[in-house]
């Protein structure tokens, strides 16, 4: 963040902040004094409760009138007197518990220090400041503005030598600003290595290795490497099959993928792998990225015809479950409510934060401190999921069984007809008559037919493939029970309080800039699949500016080490600027729309080619001084990084080395 940035957070903090009463005729040190030490105090831990619309106790800290009235019971500050203060009492803890902040931890004993000097020093406040919301709606910021293809700069005649994508003309550009140029390029040797683990983390075998060196220093390049050759190795990787297991386990990181529940009862979770593989078929099959967002979220919706993709909703489940929670407490009590909401929480932040690199959960209980994400937003967001549950669901590809499914669903419509005939016939045939006899048994017998047939359609569908995905029907598990398709009612919550409602809230999303939706437009009597689209289609949008810059950034972080942006999980105020901003633009724009470099429309396998071709990707990781103290973190790009191999790299590797890797895809993973 920028100094301007700081001020300007600073000012705003000042502007908005939590004032207290005090006499007139108050002299600028204790002015100094309260807005530097007591504000930034009172901000963080009284005003979500004690403003305007929130009057707990009945106290408002909205204006000066409002504070020196004081609340039900009675004044709060009685200025110069501490001891007689009755606020002081509230925040000063007994036994390690204060009964203010509410339901938090206490406040420390300088900040109470800060606070009694400045009530014993008259509580001043200067009189023209009066209480505003803290809430940020200014959607003027790089990472929510449009993206914008720059012009690739024009780079002089002694650096071209070196420009072999717009990657390199971008960074050039850069290093020459700040005084610097890139390193010489790696010998042939490392960079087979270096690609090998980046594209399908694995080392070349000894026989790789020698062919692509051979192949790479033909060309007798003063230069370095053979362009074509280097372009012909990255294009034998992209085609590997283990590209998509290398890359899959990157995207299963970021969307926080487990085997187990997690929480305390860690159980496993036998068939979440489809999702895992899922993934891996998708990286392969170069799935074009609008596409792979939408199937995560609402692919059972929106591609029926396509069942095997019920398996990448696994994405919306795929993060921690609390079992005892949701299973073993009842969703009445206190606890299972809470675990139900911070459900509802996991698959909010996983996808927003995924897709679009934005920190949406810190407004669970409070409007967001420094982006323009509300409350509202946020809870809207949750009404997105708020029929869906967790379960194992049959994934249904023979088409015999499809055929066998839908003969099912024809007796059985035909079968609760025939029942529903049969009992509107009773409700008008006499009491104690034959026919009210017969009619009775007609029923029980259709009712049993019934029953059968929806044995039969469960073993059948037991039979099949099940994936761990996101759910609406499902046999019930304890306390988890299906929801049939029917939305809970979500609700804005006073400080994330679960028993605390605000407003209801329709399902929707985060403001932007534009003409994208922030809620949605869906009829009276939606399904809850129409929702999800709307979020997908949201999301995937291509005036969306955050889902193509954030995914073009994870791509970048894993090939050099660090990302354009360096906070990948966060594109808001308190995460970092871009190095290049106009090389991450340029970036997003080629690969959402396509053009000279990426030909095909979000392909990541052509994102891949376009940036380890650069001369930036083939650099040596060798020291310079000098570059070193304008750079000293290389976040200009000067060298290439020295990174650390994976946990699952260095075994993979062992197990190669020793002739004991396994390479059979797909399928449940190994149990010990």
């Amino acid at each position: 963040m920028g100094v301007t940035t700081r001020n300007m957070i600073h000012n705003r903090t000042i502007l908005v902040v939590l004032l207290l009463l005090g006499p007139e005729g108050v002299c600028v040190a204790d002015e100094a004094f309260f807005v530097d030490k007591v504000v930034p105090i009172l901000q963080r831990r009284c005003y979500s409760c004690h403003n305007s619309a929130e009057q707990s106790g009945g106290f408002s800290l909205q204006s000066a009138k409002s504070t020196m009235a004081g609340g039900d019971s009675g004044a709060a500050i009685q200025p110069g007197e501490p001891e007689a203060s009755y606020l002081l009492e509230l925040i000063t803890p007994v036994n390690g518990a204060a009964e203010m902040p509410k339901q938090a931890d206490p406040l420390s004993q300088e900040e109470i220090a800060l606070v009694r000097q400045w009530i014993a020093s008259g509580a001043n406040w200067p009189r023209d400041l009066h209480l505003q919301s803290d809430e940020v709606t200014d959607t003027d910021w790089w990472s929510l503005n449009p993206i914008v293809r720059s012009s690739v700069p024009d780079i002089d005649t002694h650096a071209s030598a070196r420009v072999s994508t717009p990657v390199d003309a971008f960074v050039i550009d850069k290093l020459r600003e700040k005084g610097l140029t890139l390193s010489a390029e790696a010998d042939a040797r490392t960079l087979v290595r270096r690609v090998f683990y980046d594209l399908i983390g694995l080392p070349p075998t000894p026989e790789e290795s020698a062919t692509w060196v051979s192949r790479l220093s033909s060309s007798g390049s003063a230069v370095g490497v053979d362009d074509r050759a280097w372009a012909a190795l990255v294009d034998y990787l992209l085609a590997s099959p283990r590209y998509g297991e290398r890359w899959a386990r990157h995207w299963l990181d970021v969307a926080h993928y487990g085997d187990t529940h997690g929480y305390d009862k860690d159980k496993l979770r036998p068939n979440a792998w489809p999702y895992r593989d899922y993934v891996i078929r998708a990286f392969n099959d170069d799935r074009p990225f609008a596409r792979f967002i939408k199937e995560q979220i609402a692919g059972d919706v929106l591609y029926p015809k396509q069942p095997e993709l019920i398996a990448a909703t696994g994405f919306l489940v795929a993060g921690p479950w609390d079992f005892i929670g949701h299973v073993e407490v009842s969703a009445a009590k206190m606890d299972g409510r809470i675990a139900r909401n911070l459900d509802r929480d996991d698959m909010v932040t996983n996808t927003i934060q995924t897709f679009t690199s934005m920190t949406v959960q810190c407004a669970r209980c409070h409007n967001h401190k420094f982006d323009p994400i509300s409350q509202e937003d946020y809870y809207s967001l949750q009404a997105v999921f708020a029929a869906i549950g967790r379960s194992d669901r049959p994934i249904v590809t023979d088409l015999e069984v499809v055929a066998r499914l839908s003969s099912f669903a024809d007796e059985r419509g035909e079968l609760a007809e025939r029942k529903r005939q049969l009992e509107e016939t009773l409700r008008d045939s006499p009491a104690d008559s034959a026919e009210n006899e017969e009619l009775t048994a007609a029923i029980k017998q259709v009712s049993e037919e019934l029953g059968k047939l929806a044995e039969k359609r469960r073993k059948l569908l037991e039979s099949q493939q099940h994936v761990y995905a996101a759910a609406t029907h499902f046999a019930p598990e304890g306390n988890h029970v299906p929801t049939n398709g029917k939305p809970a009612d979500i609700f804005v919550l006073n400080r994330g309080m679960i028993d605390q409602h605000v407003k209801q809230v329709s399902p929707g999303t985060l403001q932007l800039p534009g003409d994208l939706p922030v809620r949605f437009d869906l009829p009276q009597q939606h399904s809850e699949g129409e929702r999800r689209v709307a979020l997908a289609e949201w999301i995937a949008d291509s005036k969306n500016p955050l889902t193509w810059r954030s995914i073009v950034n994870r791509v970048w972080l894993y090939h050099f080490g660090r990302g354009i942006v360096n906070s990948p999980n966060d594109f808001g105020r308190m995460g970092q600027l871009p190095t290049h901003p106009e090389l991450l633009d340029w970036l997003a724009a080629e690969f959402r729309d396509g053009g000279e470099w990426i030909k095909v429309p979000q392909s990541l396998k052509q994102l891949h080619k376009l940036v380890v071709t650069s001369h930036v990707y083939r650099q040596s990781s060798a020291h310079n001084e000098a570059y070193a103290k304008i750079d000293g973190s290389n976040q200009f790009y000067w060298r290439a990084n020295r990174r650390r191999l994976e946990a699952e790299s260095i075994r993979d590797a062992t197990l190669l080395a020793a002739g004991k890797l396994d390479f059979a895809m797909y399928g449940p993973g190994f149990q010990d």
